[in-house]
């Protein structure tokens, strides 16, 4: 399988297909929460706080942190300490590029979907 030897090539290890699938459960699985999601898709606009992100999302602090834990252990965030404060960034090598082909595949794609049900309601 041409994807196990991608991951093998930068693990330089010997990946079962297990492991591989299970890489991915944990790439996709972050991505199928709606608040993480908003999330990253504020931080698009760039870095934020705890605080500013609890402001702006209107969610409570625990759920944020927990979010923003799962983000960062993915590597879908970043976080830098200035002073008193943690402030988070989208990883910009990575998932900024991606969403940016993941909002022109969704525009091609799954943007119909929506208005097609839409009409059959």
């Amino acid at each position: 399988m041409k994807n196990r030897y991608i991951l093998q090539h930068i693990h330089k290890t010997n990946l079962e297909e297990k492991e591989i699938y299970g890489a991915y459960k944990i790439f996709f699985g972050t991505l199928v929460s709606e608040s993480r999601l908003k999330i990253i898709n504020l931080l698009r606009e760039g870095e934020k706080n705890v605080g500013e992100i609890i402001d702006i999302l209107k969610e409570d602090q625990t759920s944020i942190s927990h979010d923003l834990t799962k983000l960062k252990r993915c590597g879908f965030v970043k976080a830098t300490v200035k002073g008193r404060f943690r402030y988070y960034q989208l990883n910009k090598k990575t998932i900024l590029p991606l969403m940016k082909l993941i909002d022109k595949h969704m525009s091609h794609y799954c943007i119909h979907i929506l208005h097609k049900g839409e009409k059959e309601s």
